[in-house]
């Protein structure tokens, strides 16, 4: 049930939505260049890395040694417009019709940091990640990587369609409200260590 929405919402959404991809395709080429796409990779179910795709939202800008300057600086006002109304996620709708995601799951974060995970914190990677999911819609960037991993394992224990369906339509009042963007003092999260924050705020 779970991979027959996904594909049925992502072929739907991706006709719908052809005009506005099309349109900051040509945006992105015309504001930040090229390439138009962000390729990343990231771990999948079980660990599994796969290739995220995203629209590019930061420029290419390096200091006197080659070395790309903080996310802070390459995030320009068209970027963040993008972010802000999570249009830069829209090409993950393919990643989803390829199976390597899911609309509703953990979000996949770096490579790097799978071997940081504590045994509990790994079990995010026991269901394929997600466009969007249930941390992203109780606060999203502006949680703490611990509060994000209490979310990520409570939804690996209780997930279901009408969880899904749950998470899908919170998403939609949470981009048109454009909460919950950014970390506190940061232009998206600051790098995970492995160090835990420990917090009782959403432990179940």
């Amino acid at each position: 049930m779970k991979r027959a929405l996904d594909v049925i919402v992502s072929l739907i959404l991706l006709a719908i939505l052809s005009p506005v991809i099309l349109l900051i395709t040509v945006l992105i080429r015309i504001k930040l260049g090229s390439p138009v796409f962000f390729r990343q990779k990231r771990p999948g179910l079980r660990a599994v890395p796969f290739y995220i795709y995203k629209f590019r939202t930061m420029t290419d800008e390096r200091d006197e040694n080659g070395k790309l300057l903080s996310d802070t600086v390459r995030l320009r006002s068209f970027g963040r417009f993008l972010r802000k109304y999570s249009l830069d996620e829209l090409p993950q709708l393919l990643n989803v019709l390829r199976g390597e995601l899911s609309l509703v799951g953990p979000r996949p974060l770096l490579m790097e940091y799978v071997p940081l995970y504590t045994e509990t914190q790994a079990r995010r990677h026991e269901v394929r990640p997600g466009i969007t999911g249930w941390a992203q819609v109780n606060g999203r960037n502006a949680l703490t990587w611990e509060e994000k991993f209490i979310l990520d394992v409570w939804y690996v224990d209780h997930q279901s369609f009408w969880l899904d369906i749950k998470i899908l339509m919170m998403t939609f009042f949470k981009v048109i409200r454009s909460e919950d963007i950014n970390s506190k003092g940061h232009a998206t999260m600051p790098v995970f260590t492995g160090k835990s924050e420990r917090s009782k705020r959403f432990e179940m």
